[in-house]
């Protein structure tokens, strides 16, 4: 059962009340904070009296819905108002802001209890959460291993059992490889599914907010919560918004019989792990077993994706991150004059990844250079897209490994290049807006968690739930959890 639905009957059948389930998960996450660091800010005060608000709807005979006092962490990207939102740069350490996101809006009126803010790359520019100015994360499998990137934290405090879901956010894998790397589930929605409003922006045609659970049917109900078109966000979708639960599956030996699935054959070339490879390949003979008709696709464009997306989010991330100059809020260096302060600011503000990407975004978006970089780029991700448009043709859902090796050391990774690497199986499906997600489906010989991507046309998340969770049901990935 998933862990909302096992805490919704103990709250509707009075077992346990609203205030204790969020003690205990404060206690819990508390205890194992030390080890983890998944945490930025624990807001315990604000988890206890919504909790308190949900008791007493109980009390006086409300009806409460799934999320109605279920514990979550959230990523510490989401504008949370009076709460304080620090992207994990000092630029922005003691920005509290006046204005609440729009999900994080939803969840609370949803009744979510808050039990704090998760710990993510800077501004969510990385792929292990070692590029936080204030900590690293440890990955709750080995705490020597970093979680993944860029939404480490909430990964790891929904593997660690610091909360049972969290919200992340996604820009070329931040959800997924975090996901894998942890063996939970991570998703990434259509892009303009979820608002924006209020995620602090990186690079916003790029990013998109999802949830992370330990089963697929958490990360069903939680997108659910959190969809829909908002007007604060003009490249939200308005769309009606499905019960996503009702494409779930279970474990039957036809429960795919129709189905058919294409595995990207760019996604199995030099640089992949052989125990993910081999992992991988286990998983798809299980949808095989399932009764889905498999077949082998070619993205030709595939591997073009990291190249393109290391121009185009650095050019927008240069465009977005211009706001923090020492004026308006944030870190304020003072100097004798404007420039100097603006200088001294961001060189004390921002830590070398971010500065890295500024500087490639901005040379990349000089004078000259435009057409050269990061128009070219445009045009490299409207090939990927087409790609991907030709293989929904033959296919409902395409699979891969969701990153190419498993968690390593923390500090044994010091080169940006094989950093941006990491992400070369998630990239092509943010450049072409689609939705993706990540599934436990086994360990390597270190016990560290492997995972299996799916991905599905634009607007297919049912696809998504209904293959991640019949090939969920028949596993026992999802079951196994570490020793903290």
């Amino acid at each position: 059962m998933s862990a909302i639905r096992e805490l919704h009957q103990q709250l509707t059948s009075k077992a346990r009340s609203a205030v204790e389930i969020a003690e205990a998960q404060l206690e819990q996450a508390q205890a194992v904070e030390p080890k983890l660091n998944s945490f930025v800010s624990m807001t315990a005060d604000k988890a206890l009296a919504q909790a308190k608000a949900i008791d007493d709807k109980i009390a006086a005979g409300e009806e409460i819905g799934l999320l109605a006092g279920i514990p979550i962490a959230l990523k510490d990207n989401l504008c949370t108002k009076g709460i304080r939102t620090t992207c994990s740069s000092r630029i922005l350490e003691n920005f509290v802001p006046p204005y609440e996101s729009t999900v994080t809006a939803k969840l609370d009126a949803a009744g979510a209890v808050f039990v704090g803010k998760t710990n993510l790359d800077e501004f969510a520019m990385g792929g292990s959460t070692e590029n936080s100015a204030f900590k690293t994360t440890g990955n709750p499998w080995d705490v020597t291993r970093v979680p993944g990137g860029s939404s480490g934290g909430s990964a790891a405090a929904v593997a660690g059992g610091q909360a049972p879901i969290s919200l992340g956010s996604d820009t070329g894998g931040s959800i997924r490889q975090p996901a894998s790397f942890c063996g939970i589930v991570g998703m990434k929605p259509t892009y303009g599914l979820v608002s924006r409003f209020g995620l602090v922006a990186f690079a916003s045609s790029l990013d998109q907010i999802g949830p992370f659970g330990r089963t697929v049917e958490d990360t069903a109900i939680l997108l659910g919560a959190v969809a829909g078109h908002d007007p604060k966000d003009a490249t939200s979708l308005n769309i009606k918004i499905p019960d996503y639960t009702q494409s779930l599956k279970g474990a039957g030996n036809n429960s795919l019989k129709g189905r058919k699935v294409g595995i990207i054959k760019e996604t199995f070339g030099d640089g992949l792990d052989s125990s993910v490879g081999a992992a991988v390949n286990v998983a798809i003979d299980q949808l095989k077993a399932l009764g889905a008709e498999v077949k082998t696709i070619s993205c030709p464009r595939f591997n073009y994706g990291v190249s393109a997306y290391y121009i185009i989010a650095p050019c927008e991330a240069s465009a977005n991150l211009a706001r923090y100059d020492g004026v308006r809020y944030g870190l304020r260096s003072e100097e004798p004059n404007l420039l100097s302060m603006y200088n001294k600011t961001r060189s004390e503000g921002f830590g070398d990844e971010v500065k890295r990407r500024i500087m490639i975004g901005t040379y990349a978006l000089s004078a000259g250079y435009y057409d050269a970089f990061y128009l070219k780029a445009q045009k490299v991700r409207t090939l990927i897209k087409q790609d991907f448009e030709k293989a929904f043709e033959d296919v409902d859902i395409l699979v891969s490994p969701t990153a190419p090796s498993t968690a390593f050391k923390a500090g044994a990774n010091d080169d940006p290049l094989s950093m941006y690497l990491l992400d070369l199986m998630t990239i092509p499906v943010n450049m072409a807006g689609l939705p993706g997600m990540s599934v436990p489906c086994g360990f390597d010989d270190d016990g560290m968690p492997i995972g299996l991507q799916l991905v599905s046309n634009v607007l297919r998340e049912d696809l998504l739930f209904e293959v991640g969770s019949a090939y969920e049901s028949s596993t026992d990935w999802h079951t196994m959890q570490p020793k903290l």
